[in-house]
């Protein structure tokens, strides 16, 4: 399938269409976040990626001051219109890996479902270095795995992407796992961070055809492929749904990790 390399930009291509199809974050993963760290006005935080700031709002209520760095002019846009009311947000444009930060200086650094895109010993590094001392690090991402409980449907999908995008067969037939999220959080372990935890969170979203087209447009990979043949694609996945009952359900594993400078 004809696809244009580089995929950094293909987010803030579609920022409105992110911000409406991605998911927000469970109430439990905050409740569990804020159980391991206090936040209130006087303490600092930052988002690395905030993307539509589908995980932004719940740090902002604690009244902890959030500085947002964001790669996306269009989603730093959106953003800052989006949390206008809060005083306490502010966001920055440029990469995490460029952009200056103080040492020793925030309470909490958090990324959701972005921070896989930082090189681990270019992240890690910086984040240890920006948190004072007791300052922790949350990174969550959600796991999509979609109508699992439809093996015909999924079956259908499954022969439209080797037609089109036969590098993306078979992907999702795995569900993310409690091993893999444990992995992920050792890796702090090797920076200086202690105190490590992780936690799993599920939920089940349902789409309608056209809806879970809309979602498929928001990620990197589908957002490069070429136009015309991207539409030929979606056309058929919206038709195979359709055929099989008319809504398609995706399961999500959430996972947590968190991380404690000492």
């Amino acid at each position: 399938m004809p696809e244009i390399k580089g995929l950094e930009w293909t987010f803030d291509t579609v920022a409105s269409a992110y911000d409406k199809f991605r998911p927000s974050y469970p109430d439990e993963l905050y409740k569990m976040i804020f159980n391991y760290t206090a936040l209130d006005e006087s303490c600092c935080a930052v988002e690395v990626g905030i993307g539509g700031g589908q995980a932004t709002l719940p740090i902002l209520k604690t009244g902890c001051n959030v500085t947002a760095v964001e790669y996306g002019k269009e989603f730093s846009k959106l953003c800052e219109e989006k949390f206008r009311e809060y005083p306490n947000f502010s966001v920055v444009t440029g990469k995490f890996e460029d952009v200056n930060f103080d040492n020793n200086s925030y309470d909490l650094v958090y990324s959701a479902t972005a921070f896989h895109w930082i090189p681990e010993d270019v992240g890690y590094p910086k984040v240890f270095s920006m948190l004072k001392r007791g300052g922790v690090f949350a990174r969550f991402a959600n796991h999509p795995y979609p109508c699992k409980d439809n093996p015909p449907l999924f079956d259908k999908i499954q022969e439209i992407y080797a037609e089109y995008y036969p590098d993306k067969k078979g992907k999702s037939r795995a569900e993310y796992s409690g091993a893999q999220a444990g992995q992920i959080a050792k890796i702090a372990e090797n920076y200086g961070f202690t105190d490590i935890k992780f936690a799993m969170f599920y939920r089940t979203r349902t789409f309608s055809a056209s809806e879970y087209c809309k979602l498929l447009g928001t990620y990197s990979d589908h957002i490069a492929i070429e136009e015309n043949t991207r539409r030929k694609f979606f056309a058929e996945i919206e038709c195979a749904i359709n055929a099989h009952g008319g809504t398609l359900n995706v399961f999500d594993t959430v996972d947590l990790q968190l991380a404690r400078k000492p």
